[in-house]
């Protein structure tokens, strides 16, 4: 049973020293035997972007967002442009984080959460815990990426700061404010520049699949993915895949937060039963 709100601040918290204080955040408290949803971000995106999602699942799910380098408190550390390494480092970051507790233990599950270009990054992780490296997760939930099959980014994206701005505007994912004032613009630009050139260089392995099952989610205006692509999510596990279609555009988390949260207690649901 969860505790009342008001005792929230009471519980156990879990602290991130290492690799893992610098590569993930919490921003909500959870209960020490909660399940663990890792959330990797969108290009540009920082670990923030996870807070209302964080904040509605807590206590019962401990929420851990990554916090790539380049970005924010971040932003002295060097961007890194490539998704398997961003994987690999990020997957050791989880290890720590979780050792110790009853994810590690096997008595509590852990999921992965990747929105839009984090869905790659949160795959390539997943295959590298079932290869043995670290964690595995009991399911991966990718949501606003094309499958890893279909990633593609127009070059012309690439040609110079103008064009990316312009893309990241196209999406809705950083405010015009931040991008029109010179200041702040020069801060986002390296991790953007660096997140759609390893998006651009991404080619996943011939058939890689996972063995968890995927759970895919989109928005029925997406500009960036047709249902269609997200569909193709299928492709890439060996387990279970369901899609879930949602009314806005690319990012429609923001106005549709209950039903993402809904969509991740569904899925804790379905890995209980398998296991």
């Amino acid at each position: 049973m969860s505790p009342p709100a008001n005792s929230l601040t009471t519980l156990p918290a879990h602290r991130l020293t290492g690799t893992a204080a610098d590569w993930l955040r919490e921003y909500a408290p959870a209960e020490p035997d909660a399940p663990c949803l890792v959330s990797f971000p969108h290009a540009g995106g920082s670990a923030g972007f996870f807070t209302p999602l964080a904040r509605a699942l807590a206590p019962a799910v401990r929420v851990l967002a990554v916090q790539y380098p380049g970005r924010l408190e971040r932003r002295t550390h060097p961007p890194v442009h490539d998704i398997r390494e961003l994987a690999a480092r990020t997957l050791t970051a989880i290890g720590e984080a979780v050792h110790g507790t009853p994810v590690a233990q096997g008595r509590a599950p852990l999921l992965y959460f990747g929105h839009s270009m984090g869905s790659l990054v949160a795959f390539e992780t997943a295959l590298l815990g079932e290869r043995g490296h670290g964690p595995a997760p009991a399911a991966l939930l990718a949501s606003g990426g094309r499958a890893p099959a279909l990633t593609r980014v127009d070059p012309a994206i690439l040609r110079g700061d103008d064009s990316l701005v312009a893309e990241v505007l196209r999406l809705g994912g950083t405010e015009r404010a931040v991008l029109d004032d010179p200041d702040l613009r020069e801060l986002v630009l390296p991790a953007l520049r660096a997140d759609y050139r390893a998006l651009h260089d991404y080619v996943p392995e011939p058939a890689a699949r996972v063995r968890c099952p995927v759970r895919a989610l989109v928005g029925d205006r997406d500009p960036l993915v047709p249902v269609a692509d997200a569909r193709r999510w299928a492709d890439h596990t060996t387990g279970p895949f369901a899609l879930r279609v949602l009314p806005g555009d690319h990012f429609y988390l923001n106005p549709r937060l209950p039903d993402v949260a809904d969509t991740v207690r569904a899925v804790l649901a379905e890995v209980a039963e398998l296991s």
